[in-house]
């Protein structure tokens, strides 16, 4: 399991993202970040997701812990705001009715299967956030998205076709699988 932040520390990764975003709006910089407490500060691997009206709006994170928390969702919520290549640039009149959702993941570990149906078998659906790499390929679904692709069998062929590797490439067992947990706090 994802290391559990206390409520002022969620509060506080929350407030920050939101005021590194709205910084950047009104070309003020970066706010400093202050107040930090002892977990903040060790490296973890976090997403930064925004939702406008409860729709995707940008969702970018850093799957291996290898900047400290509050560092990681500073450059996250910039890049979900302004660089996710989905989207436009987020607009200053967008944010009062944007939401931001912050998780924090734990280290992803291998996956050992032996084909597809072995692979079905060992994952757990809204538990597991999964990677897929191959041939220089890779691309990872949230624990989350799994609200919206319940079914194994689909979940890993937009996974695959989101990473450029074909709908079925999971199926073959010659794809690295690894899985990792998330602990996600919202406004």
């Amino acid at each position: 399991m994802a290391k559990i932040l206390n409520k002022e520390d969620r509060k506080n990764l929350l407030h920050l993202a939101r005021s590194v975003i709205a910084s950047e709006l009104s070309r003020e910089g970066i706010p400093e970040t202050v107040n930090l407490s002892p977990a903040v500060r060790e490296k973890q691997g976090c997403f930064v997701t925004l939702h406008k009206k409860g729709m995707l709006r940008g969702c970018i994170g850093t799957i291996e812990p290898v900047k400290a928390l509050a560092d990681a969702v500073k450059e996250n919520a910039l890049h979900s705001a302004f660089r996710d290549s989905r989207f436009p640039p987020l607009k200053a009149e967008e944010l009062p009715e944007t939401d931001i959702e912050i998780s924090v993941l734990t280290k992803p570990e291998i996956l050992s299967y032996r084909d597809g149906e072995d692979l079905i078998t060992k994952l757990k659906p809204g538990i597991h956030g999964v990677i897929l790499s191959k041939d220089g390929y890779r691309s990872t679904f949230l624990p989350q998205v799994w609200e919206q692709l319940p079914d194994p069998e689909i979940f890993l062929s937009h996974l695959c076709r989101k990473g450029g590797m074909g709908g079925d490439c999971w199926k073959k067992g010659d794809v690295e699988v690894k899985v990792y947990e998330v602990f996600h706090f919202s406004e």
